[in-house]
């Protein structure tokens, strides 16, 4: 059976922070800039306080079936949730999206990498 590699991002608004709160955040900003982002198991956090409270989680993820995207998802939700309760972060509006990565069309190198090995 083949593995899935699921990309899966939760999305949010930080909410009623203190000053303490966001000083926290502004010093740890550069470790959570968006050009540093990545998807990883554990889920990569990034933001831009100074600019807007709004914030992103990025997660990877496998399953052997399409339907195991789901429990990903609430997985990677989960663990947003916990990340920022732990933290005593205030937070709102969380939306996820998942892509399944076996389902994404190749892009040109991919194609052309598949015609070159005569798959």
């Amino acid at each position: 059976m083949n593995t899935r590699t699921f990309r899966i991002t939760v999305r949010g608004v930080f909410d009623g922070l203190t000053e303490a709160q966001r000083a926290e955040l502004l010093a740890d900003a550069a470790q959570h800039d968006m050009l540093r982002a990545a998807f990883t198991p554990e889920g990569h956090l990034s933001y831009d306080i100074a600019a807007r409270p709004a914030f992103v989680f990025r997660f990877s993820d496998t399953g052997e079936e399409e339907e195991d995207i789901l429990e990903a998802t609430e997985r990677a939700e989960e663990a947003a949730k916990a990340w920022l309760t732990e933290r005593g972060y205030g937070f709102k509006k969380l939306k996820s999206s998942a892509e399944d990565l076996s389902q994404a069309p190749l892009g040109k190198r991919q194609r052309r990498a598949m015609r070159a090995d005569g798959a």
